[in-house]
């Protein structure tokens, strides 16, 4: 499909025309990550195109520019990932699935690799390993705690250590890093915090020697099993507590948090098998992502409460509806939240976890939506709802996008504003509101 075709080149628009009325309060830059190969390449798999970021600068109401960078990899350079010695080069990677801030920096993120610091014109500053600290690849799904400022992260491999906990302070500095003991290399896309926990996603996605060098070697396994793993991540050392689950995937989790019984409670987008497959095999099934269907595929909103104290979990359906990247208020992050945000390609979903039922904003036949980001209003108290959802919208015909913004606390009314861009965007993964002023929480 065009919408998911990439672009051959980097371009920079000034003065984007704009619907409605930007708020002033919107003031920063929306950032938003990709795989785009370059030109004539064929990746084999849609996950492994060079990163390409594409951001709008929003200022006083009016949207100043927008440009779109390829991410300066080793791997855009032409370095093997996989050394003559038998290693990883953890800076030839394509860093095309997220895009965060955290202490001042922004960040590229791919799971295989280290992050690639980015400047604020989306320049690539370099890979970033802590002061040599960091040692295994950086998840591209971090959880920034909210009250402490701290980044949870991990890396995951194909050898031992397969999983490594990893923690930043609020300044930035790598504090705490650790081995989490599983059985083999899984592909651990995404996990969850609470106030407390860390909660592991041991599913049976693993990594299959044969495939390597030729596509994503990564396959359901029905012999692995699948499981949560619930860890005290204020306790060094502390041990994993494990819950067998029904064998699914997760590529995303909603959030996390602690009951008042103690409980924790996870909510992510749940794939099964037959789901799962379908979507592995569309996105390595050609080496152009337009003659691909939607990424989306099957995977419906879940919820499990798993019990520390009598060792049991819960699992249940929130949704029978197909959707996508799940988002929330990142003030609630880890903790309990009302209000959840994801896609289903042609509108934005919004859930009431509190009070139940959906609530869409969909658009007009013809587009793909991907992710929305939620700005919040003002700092300080505020409604959880209370602020703007930003995506990027593609004509399926990949004639023109546009950065959308809805009104988060009513998703029945028109966009407040959206701007034109200057180009088709592809569907891509995962963006960030990086405000000019960082907010005091």
């Amino acid at each position: 499909m065009s919408y998911m075709a990439p672009v051959p080149d980097e371009i920079d628009a000034y003065d984007l025309p704009v619907s409605g009325a930007l708020p002033p309060e919107l003031t920063g830059r929306y950032v938003r990550n990709g795989p785009n190969p370059l030109p004539g390449e064929r990746p084999g798999h849609w996950f492994n195109g060079h990163g390409m970021l594409h951001g709008i600068r929003l200022r006083d109401g009016r949207a100043e520019w927008y440009r779109n960078r390829w991410v300066r990899t080793g791997r855009l350079a032409g370095l093997p990932y996989a050394r003559p010695d038998g290693g990883r080069d953890l800076t030839a990677v394509s860093a095309n699935t997220h895009v965060i801030e955290h202490a001042g920096r922004v960040l590229a993120l791919v799971e295989n690799g280290l992050p690639y610091r980015i400047s604020p014109d989306l320049g690539t500053d370099g890979p970033l390993d802590f002061g040599g600290r960091l040692t295994t690849a950086m998840t591209a799904h971090p959880k920034q705690d909210p009250a402490t400022g701290e980044l949870h992260f991990f890396g995951y491999g194909v050898r031992p250590p397969y999983l490594t906990y990893h923690r930043l302070d609020a300044s930035g500095e790598l504090v705490h890093s650790r081995e989490v003991a599983v059985p083999g290399g899984t592909m651990m896309h995404d996990f969850a915090i609470t106030e407390h926990h860390v909660v592991w996603l041991d599913l049976p996605v693993t990594f299959q020697p044969h495939l390597a060098g030729r596509t994503m070697p990564y396959q359901w396994d029905d012999g692995y099993g699948a499981r949560l793993g619930v860890m005290r991540h204020d306790r060094p050392g502390a041990p994993v507590r494990w819950f067998d689950v029904e064998p699914c995937y997760v590529f995303h989790v909603g959030n996390a948090h602690e009951d008042a019984s103690g409980r924790i409670v996870l909510d992510a987008v749940r794939y099964g098998r037959a789901d799962f497959t379908a979507v592995w095999r569309m996105a390595g099934g050609s080496g152009d992502p337009a003659a691909s269907a939607s990424f989306e595929g099957s995977a419906r909103l879940h919820r499990w409460i798993l019990d520390p104290a009598t060792g049991t979990v819960r699992e249940q359906a929130l949704d029978d509806r197909a959707v996508e990247f799940p988002t929330l208020d990142d003030d609630r992050v880890g903790r309990a939240a009302r209000y959840l945000y994801t896609s289903d390609d042609s509108a934005i979903v919004k859930y009431d976890l509190v009070g139940g039922g959906a609530g869409s904003h969909r658009l007009e036949p013809g587009t793909y939506i991907g992710e929305a980001v939620f700005v919040p209003a003002v700092p300080g108290p505020r409604g959880e709802d209370d602020g703007w959802l930003l995506s990027i919208t593609t004509r399926h015909d990949g004639s023109a996008s546009r950065l959308l913004v809805l009104d988060a606390s009513n998703l029945a009314a028109p966009p407040v504003a959206a701007v034109d861009l200057p180009r088709a965007v592809p569907a891509g993964f995962h963006g960030s509101w990086i405000p000019d002023v960082a907010r005091r929480r």
